[in-house]
């Protein structure tokens, strides 16, 4: 069965066509490198606008099925950076173990990543990871947690998901 994976960008510019969207492609070629399984892109290029944020992780998790919802910007200290608000809302249970280690490893190539509120949740089947928008963070951020998607996205019966282990390695506990 062909997994649906969410890709929304939260972008004032990216939106109004003034700036190209850069994070949602470098999601979609993350997980064109690192998924064995078939999947589908379901993706999306919403404002920096709370609402509007909220009704897109509700139209990819509640309406399309998604069981991973990816998302790119929005997670900065900055006035209008609200995604992480927006996740949150919409979400039954935060995992705040994704964010911190995103924070972490970020923080060996920029200091400023200090600022930045990444995290992820749980909606329903689906698991929600809000990314920073520089697609090389992107990489970065992803590579880290990539192990427990898997298997988290299992724990809340999404879609299966797999993994080319040669480049990133999913955890599940033996027999699983």
């Amino acid at each position: 069965m062909q997994a649906k994976i969410g890709i929304l960008t939260v972008s004032d510019r990216a939106h109004r066509g003034i700036y190209e969207d850069r994070g949602g492609p470098a999601i979609r070629a993350y997980m064109d490198d690192v998924l064995t399984n078939p999947w589908r892109p379901v993706a999306l290029v919403v404002p920096d606008e709370l609402e509007q944020i909220k009704r897109a992780l509700l139209q990819l998790v509640d309406d399309e099925g998604c069981s991973l919802v990816v998302t790119t910007g929005g997670t900065g200290p900055a006035p209008r950076d609200i995604t992480p608000e927006a996740t949150e809302a919409v979400c039954e249970k935060m995992l705040p173990g994704f964010g911190e280690l995103m924070r972490q490893v970020s923080l060996r190539f920029v200091p400023t990543a200090i600022l930045s509120r990444q995290t992820a949740g749980i909606r329903g089947h689906a698991l929600i990871i809000n990314l920073p928008g520089k697609p090389s963070a992107i990489r970065d951020c992803l590579d880290a947690v990539m192990p427990a998607v898997p298997y988290c996205i299992d724990l809340v019966d999404g879609a299966y998901l797999t993994t080319d282990e040669s480049r990133i390695k999913a955890f599940r506990p033996k027999g699983k």
